[in-house]
């Protein structure tokens, strides 16, 4: 092999470095970002949780902990409910859980005037 075939075979090793040096970089900055992510959800996540062990009595916490069990976006949307009421000062803390219950009756869908058509 001639000497300038070793200047491009070298040429060729060290652009593949590189480009496997970005990469790795690229993959250490997004495994980075999911991490930072990860942490600020749980911290908000741990937020919520104390904020619920405020605003609500045991009852009404254990209502809510059950609706998170059949729809999570539901049970998610309810706390988010509950945070901005007691922002506006709508009621005083802690709810109980009939206050609870008659908030999901005016919050959720009715389904008393469902309708059925026979074909």
């Amino acid at each position: 092999m001639s000497a300038s075939g070793d200047d491009q075979l070298a040429a060729i090793r060290e652009q593949r470095r590189l480009e496997l040096q970005k990469q790795f970089e690229s993959q250490a900055q997004a495994q980075a970002d999911a991490e930072i992510e990860s942490q600020r959800k749980n911290a908000e996540s741990q937020a919520v949780s104390n904020a619920m062990k405020q605003l609500l009595t045991s009852e009404a916490r254990a209502r809510i902990a059950r609706i998170s069990l059949a729809t999570p976006e539901r049970a998610e949307s309810i706390r988010k409910l509950i945070l901005e009421l007691n922002q506006n000062q709508k009621f005083t803390p802690p709810m109980n859980d009939d206050t609870l219950k008659s908030i999901l009756a005016t919050q959720s869908k009715s389904r008393s005037n469902a309708s059925i058509r026979r074909i």
